[in-house]
């Protein structure tokens, strides 16, 4: 099978990723095909069922959940923030909704009150543009001894591995946008230094696989943690792979399929109001470009 050549049969977001990640295409050619994102397919069906007051909207769930994973996944698509359709889209969502009383009732990019959300609302605003230092702020002072995050703290005291990636995705778009300063970069050492210190999966106590959960790969996560994720995440940084990550990457090849595909184990995709094209256990593009691009950074090292 030529995964490259099916990975670019899919979604612009898709391929536009490929070429720049999996192959040696012209920067041209990979501007080119990001610029499609906002115009067809999964990056055009998102835009469009944005509501004038800023928010999306799915009957049965709060307004706030459609609002959070929507631009999430526009982010993950790599959709352009300087494209005009996208960049009106965040000027909608800044200035027209806001969360509600009882979670703060600041506008979308002030965030509101747990600190996995926060992640990423912070990660929407420093990729499109609208980093929120008082967010951030607040994120860096609810930073655990442990060096991770948990939306239950207090009255927790230990980390959670799903609230951690969601923040520390969040302060790297930060510093992205806003530029780097030593607290900044502090936190995020103690964070990575948390999913590090129990390769990317395992409980640091006993070194057991800490939730089965983790080992399962899933697009979109919405805050769902797993090792796939953690890895897509260290290599987006710029982290030189060494033998804290080995387990995990292994597990990644043995998930390999004899097609050169990977599957999808799980999908959180309830709150879009479209069908999502891909289906829970059948090869998916998602998994299967994020674990290429995983397995040749850590070749690369």
């Amino acid at each position: 099978m030529d995964v490259i050549g099916w990975l670019c049969d899919g979604d612009p977001a898709i391929r536009w990723q490929t070429l720049r990640d999996l192959t040696d295409a012209a920067p041209a050619e990979v501007t080119a095909e990001r610029a499609r994102v906002a115009r067809e397919g999964l990056g055009a069906q998102l835009l469009a069922l944005q509501g004038d007051d800023g928010g999306w909207h799915l009957a049965g769930e709060p307004d706030w959940i459609p609002t959070l994973y929507a631009p999430l996944v526009l982010r993950a698509a790599g959709a352009d923030p300087a494209d005009p359709a996208v960049d009106a889209a965040m000027t909608r969502l800044a200035t027209g909704f806001h969360w509600h009383a009882s979670l703060g009732g600041k506008s979308f990019f002030g965030g509101e009150t747990e600190p996995c959300i926060n992640g990423g609302t912070l990660a929407i605003g420093g990729y499109f543009g609208r980093p929120d230092e008082a967010l951030a702020r607040r994120l860096l002072g609810e930073q655990l001894a442990d060096g991770g995050w948990n939306c239950d703290a207090p009255p927790s005291t230990r980390a959670s591995f799903h609230s951690t990636i969601c923040v520390l995705e969040g302060l790297r778009e930060f510093e992205r946008a806003a530029g780097t300063r030593p607290e900044l970069t502090q936190a995020i050492g103690r964070g990575e230094a948390y999913l590090l210190e129990r390769g990317l999966f395992r409980r640091r106590s006993t070194g057991d696989v800490a939730l089965p959960a983790f080992l399962r790969f899933s697009f979109p996560p919405r805050y769902h943690y797993d090792v796939l994720r953690g890895l897509d995440y260290l290599r987006s940084t710029g982290f030189v792979p060494d033998e804290r990550i080995a387990d995990a990457v292994a597990h990644v090849e043995q998930k390999r399929q004899p097609s050169g595909t990977w599957l999808l184990d799980a999908a959180h995709a309830e709150t879009f109001a479209f069908a999502w094209g891909e289906t829970v256990g059948a090869p998916s593009r998602w998994n299967t470009l994020r674990a290429l691009r995983v397995l040749r950074w850590y070749g690369e090292r």
